[in-house]
């Protein structure tokens, strides 16, 4: 029984049973608790009438009886000597004790409704047994019978207990196939999210799942379509990732090997082969400088204790970086403003100052000459904001929310540094994400881009 299927309608069948039983129990306790001795003291009162007319009218004690009978009761006359009728449709089972019928005759009143023993799956109401009536003496033209009487079951609720049992059982039945309706209904979905897993595990990611549902099945399905969806760009990202470090790595070494290839002329100018041996070099720092940034990358996703933090003073950082940027600064001609206030960071020394060094640079890059770059930092809330700003070219809106996708290298302007790996913002947001900081840009085509910092104090 392993589909969920069987198992949820079993369940809810099993339920429904159950239900009916158990609903039939408590009316039958019921019944002996409480309806038994209202019944037995009815029909004592009942019998009693009857005893005083029987008594009253002895010559037209047959036909009394007679017509009683046809309203829908079972009645046994004896004399406990033989002289003994029946009056109404016979009994179940004649099953009075003589002891019974004498005590009768000696004047006691017989409750054998009250008395009658209590059963689980039978209601004694309606179980017709001679030791299951009232009895009492009744005294005609001198001689004692004993008159026995209890309603006639069948008579009275023969059509009611058909239409209650035909009511119970067409219930129970439309109960249990509206369960296997709504189990499947509630099933089928999970059945396509199987599926739909299925197909994930194979590497497609073209789901399609009916979201249009409110319940939790449909807040499951439109999650996991957005899950597949997400699958299916990290694989692309991923695919992409694999693409670009094989071109970044293939671009410098088939440099390398060329100029290496050409270097084996001996006839070769001594210029010339101090200019391919440059190359060479340079073409090798690359390969250098990528190899670290995926390094980087590789221990900031997959080691949790990447991170060496200790207590520094971010503004003297900050004055550092520019410093060591000063000799572009002043190729360019680039005016610098720094605001900074005395902040003291908690967090790993050398990454932030790769995060720093990596939006100067840019900025700087990408600054025409005579344009101006803000540096600034201040500290509010128990966060600090770094902003790195500049009066530089910026970027479209298209191309804004990619810039920090790994290998991703704006058009244009932007392509032509060949020495750019496309990881640099990455490798910045990745650090400052696992300080449990974030890092926004914004940026407007003609006027400059400016990069926001944020970042948790002490």
């Amino acid at each position: 029984m392993k589909s969920l299927y069987v198992r949820m309608s079993v369940l809810f069948c099993s339920i429904i049973l159950i239900s009916s039983f158990m609903g039939f129990f408590a009316s039958n306790f019921y019944y002996q608790v409480k309806i038994k001795p209202q019944n037995d003291a009815k029909l004592t009162k009942m019998a009693i009438g009857l005893q005083q007319f029987v008594q009253d009218h002895p010559d037209a004690v047959g036909e009394y009886l007679l017509s009683t009978a046809s309203l829908g009761y079972k009645l046994y006359l004896s004399n406990g000597q033989g002289d003994e009728k029946f009056y109404g449709l016979p009994f179940r089972k004649n099953d009075l004790g003589e002891d019974v019928l004498q005590n009768v005759l000696a004047g006691e009143v017989y409750h054998g409704v009250a008395e009658f023993p209590s059963q689980v799956f039978v209601t004694g109401f309606f179980d017709n047994q001679l030791s299951n009536s009232i009895g009492l003496p009744v005294h005609i033209n001198g001689q004692t019978y004993a008159l026995f009487m209890r309603p006639d079951a069948e008579v009275q609720f023969g059509e009611l207990r058909i239409f209650f049992a035909v009511l119970l059982g067409v219930s129970i039945l439309f109960s249990l196939w509206f369960v296997l309706v709504t189990v499947l209904h509630v099933v089928k979905p999970i059945t396509r999210l199987t599926a739909a897993t299925k197909r994930i595990s194979k590497g497609r990611y073209d789901i399609r799942l009916n979201t249009r549902r409110r319940d939790e099945i449909g807040q499951l399905a439109s999650h996991f379509m957005i899950m597949s969806q997400e699958l299916e760009r990290t694989n692309r990202a991923r695919q992409e990732f694999v693409a670009n470090v094989s071109h970044e790595i293939e671009s410098p070494l088939t440099s390398i090997q060329g100029f290496a290839h050409a270097l084996k002329d001996s006839a070769l100018p001594e210029n010339q082969r101090l200019e391919y041996l440059s190359i060479i070099d340079g073409e090798s720092r690359r390969l250098s400088t990528l190899s670290k940034q995926l390094l980087t990358l590789s221990s900031l996703d997959y080691d949790e204790n990447a991170l060496q933090k200790k207590s520094f003073d971010l503004r003297a950082q900050l004055r550092q970086v520019v410093q060591i940027m000063e000799w572009r600064l002043t190729e360019k001609e680039l005016a610098v403003r720094l605001h900074v206030e005395d902040i003291i960071l908690l967090g790993d020394t050398n990454l932030l100052y790769q995060v720093w060094m990596n939006l100067l640079s840019n900025a700087i890059k990408y600054t025409p000459s005579g344009g101006t770059i803000t540096l600034s930092a201040e500290a509010a809330g128990g966060s600090c904001k770094v902003t790195v700003a500049d009066t530089g070219e910026g970027i479209s809106a298209a191309e804004l929310p990619m810039i920090f996708d790994r290998f991703y290298k704006v058009d244009k302007a932007r392509t032509r540094d060949s020495n750019s790996s496309g990881l640099g913002l990455s490798i910045a947001k990745k650090i400052i994400e696992t300080h449990g900081g974030t890092i926004e840009v914004s940026s407007t085509v003609g006027t400059g881009t400016t990069f926001t910092v944020n970042l948790p104090l002490l």
